[in-house]
């Protein structure tokens, strides 16, 4: 897919930043560098895959504490 053409639009295009502090963090924490022009051809599909599931982990996460009244 060439870049620029995404697929997968946000739903409140406000929450970009947020996600990509999210993104950065979760590679930190996995130790999988995020590549300064967007490109991820270069990557395995463990390393992409792994970034992608950890952060999906940890929106669930915030999700369910924030359902949960803890708002933290």
């Amino acid at each position: 897919m060439a870049q620029g053409s995404r697929s997968n639009n946000l739903v409140v295009p406000q929450a970009n930043s947020a996600l990509q502090q999210l993104k950065i963090e979760a590679a930190q924490e996995l130790g999988v560098t995020i590549p300064q022009d967007g490109y991820y051809g270069n990557y395995t599909s463990r390393e992409t895959g792994s970034l992608g599931g950890y952060i999906t982990k940890r929106l669930v996460q915030i999700a369910e504490q924030s359902l949960a009244g803890s708002g933290k």
